[in-house]
């Protein structure tokens, strides 16, 4: 009997996947597919990592070179994981990813996918740009099912 060899990709979680965090259940339910922990890491390229609607939702902004080194965690996930991931995020409609390197800590660099916003008002860049991202009761995450779905909530899902 011959074994389908699965496609598995590493993504780099700075939010409310990593663990400790609200969305870190979504890595590890395997009705979602496969995830495996390899390593903490931190963005080679500087972005702005900042918090951002009323939902205290983390962002990285497109903006590379400006910000800090974003640390993180590193996931090796199968295609199945990659698209629910996709499905959380919104991809592509509301964030994009795209292929970043990431410094392990052991120091070796590999290349994972970054959920990132492309498009965002002038103002998130004057928001604190962060090193790492901590959900507290001070600035709480607010998950989807506690949103509301009326109109100015959706506005304000835009930044």
């Amino acid at each position: 009997m011959k074994s389908v060899a699965q496609t598995m990709s590493r993504v780099f979680v700075y939010g409310t996947l990593k663990k400790g965090e609200p969305n870190h259940y979504w890595l590890t339910k395997p009705e979602n597919g496969v995830s495996k922990f390899i390593s903490e890491g931190t963005t080679v390229t500087k972005f702005p990592l900042v918090i951002g609607t009323r939902f205290n939702i983390p962002f990285i902004l497109d903006k590379k070179g400006s910000g800090n080194e974003v640390e993180g965690e590193v996931y090796e996930v199968d295609e199945k994981m990659m698209s629910n991931l996709d499905i959380l995020e919104d991809y592509p409609e509301y964030y994009d990813r795209e292929k970043q390197d990431i410094k392990l800590s052991n120091n070796e660099v590999t290349s994972c996918w970054l959920y990132l916003i492309r498009k965002f008002p002038d103002e998130l860049l004057a928001k604190p740009h962060l090193v790492t991202y901590k959900n507290t009761p001070a600035q709480k995450y607010c998950e989807r099912s506690c949103r509301t779905t009326d109109l100015k909530a959706k506005d304000d899902m835009s930044y």
